[in-house]
């Protein structure tokens, strides 16, 4: 067993996890109050509410083989229809509300996450709500947040629990049987999480009898999933997946798994959590997040492709371009090179 400064690093291991723990369990105890706080993540509650990326390379597999540009949405506008009517005018007990609700995350370092000061969700996910909000409301505060797990994203949508899901969620075939998307907002891929001290480089047969972990309803559930390049094709042991993907983080602490398979934007912020973890390999997928909105909201759709048109806009002085500097270039510079939002891709 390695030891550093007298103590070893099973020991300082253990503390991390125990301190992931430690978060996750409290976030559980606050989400009741928390989830449908009513000023914007601010530790207040109310009442319930009714780099451009560079080309897809030659061998990549994407979500998309096999339909047209699942990417593709509606043309931007800022006309208010039927569904950015019934945002403006939800009423919860008989008062008008004035708020958007969106289903976020609150454990994505750098996405969607409690700064442990303020209590406030924060991350460059949370920044794309806000101006949706200040689009909608005139008031990037006008928001009332639900988190929800990785495997309830399409389900919240559909059972009218939340307006828009914006929470690293990736534009695929699949989910565009369910629910619509925007354009798409970032590039990631995914990619294997290991322990520091890992034989594992890559998603690849070094995974021959290791565990892996993902989380329920990810994308990378669905490649360990696929029959002649999974886990069974690699050998690999696909553990039960878990409701999110910090739980993957915790597991790899606590050696009841060898690597986690997740998306690199999401993976990159977990190395930062702890150093004792490292990225390995190449990303193996190429994937597009999208902000995820209900079938039928065309009106909702076309107005959150405006706002991210305008968050492209200005280059490097773009919205989208600060958000990034703000909370990933640290972090995600060193997973992929991606200076740029994707371009959109329109249907119609």
């Amino acid at each position: 067993m390695r030891v550093m400064g007298g103590i070893s690093m099973r020991a300082v291991r253990s503390a991390a996890a125990v301190a992931v723990c430690t978060l996750g369990v409290a976030t559980a105890i606050v989400v009741p109050a928390m989830v449908d706080g009513d000023n914007g993540g601010r530790g207040g509650r109310s009442e319930a509410a009714d780099r451009r990326p560079q080309a897809l390379r030659a061998g990549h597999r994407t979500a998309a083989d096999s339909c047209k540009k699942p990417e593709a949405s509606l043309r931007p506008s800022g006309a208010s229809g039927p569904a950015i009517k019934r945002i403006k005018n939800r009423q919860i007990n008989g008062h008008k509300v004035g708020k958007l609700i969106a289903g976020v995350d609150q454990n994505s370092y750098r996405w969607g996450y409690r700064n442990p000061a303020t209590g406030d969700l924060t991350g460059f996910d949370i920044d794309i709500v806000r101006a949706i909000a200040k689009d909608i409301f005139g008031d990037p505060d006008a928001v009332i947040y639900r988190t929800i797990p990785t495997s309830q994203r399409i389900k919240a949508l559909q059972q009218g629990k939340v307006d828009v899901v914006v929470r690293t969620m990736t534009i695929n075939c699949d989910r565009i049987k369910d629910v619509a998307f925007s354009t798409a907002y970032f590039q990631a891929g995914q990619q294997v999480l290991v322990d520091e001290g890992s034989s594992i480089t890559g998603y690849n047969r070094t995974l021959r009898g290791k565990k892996v972990c993902t989380a329920g309803g990810s994308t990378a559930e669905a490649e360990l999933d696929k029959p002649g390049t999974g886990a069974k094709a690699l050998g690999a042991i696909k553990v039960k997946p878990v409701p999110n993907q910090l739980d993957c983080l915790v597991r790899l602490q606590l050696g009841e798994v060898d690597a986690v398979i997740t998306d690199n934007a999401l993976a990159a912020g977990q190395a930062a959590q702890d150093p004792s973890v490292k990225l390995v390999g190449s990303r193996f997928t190429d994937e597009l997040y999208g902000v995820a909105m209900n079938k039928g909201d065309d009106d909702l759709v076309r107005r959150v492709n405006e706002v991210l048109a305008d968050y492209r806009k200005g280059g490097d002085n773009s919205p989208w371009m600060r958000a990034y500097r703000k909370w990933l270039a640290e972090d995600f510079g060193g997973a992929q090179e991606n200076p740029a939002p994707p371009d959109p891709v329109y249907k119609d």
